[in-house]
């Protein structure tokens, strides 16, 4: 029989990363998480990750800074950072997006780089 478990996560209660981002759903494959209402900013020091994220823009507007590349975000875009890649972010409006990582990068422990 396959597996039929189902998990439900609620935002409102979710746990949140050191950076303010709320940990979502997390599967074997991939976990989600949600940065929201982040205010303008300029961008932190870049970094590279031992996963891939994908991410879909929800409101206001960011440039993402990876491998030499400059991209502006707003909403309805979606992007994709390979694992590995060395990246920031540039906040310029209110900014709300929802990411993906693949592996799952987990809740308590899972942005440990």
């Amino acid at each position: 029989m396959a597996d039929t478990t189902i998990t439900k996560i609620d935002s409102a209660h979710s746990p949140k990363g050191d950076d303010g981002e709320k940990y979502l759903a997390s599967g074997v494959h991939v976990s989600m998480r949600l940065w929201e209402n982040e205010e303008p900013s300029e961008p932190k020091e870049p970094t590279s990750r031992a996963y891939e994220t994908v991410g879909y823009v929800l409101k206001g507007r960011a440039e993402l800074h990876s491998e030499g590349q400059v991209v502006v975000l707003e909403p309805g875009n979606s992007w994709v950072v390979p694992k590995g890649a060395s990246h920031t972010y540039k906040i310029l409006e209110t900014f709300s997006a929802v990411e993906a990582t693949t592996p799952p990068a987990q809740a308590h422990g899972r942005d440990d780089k």
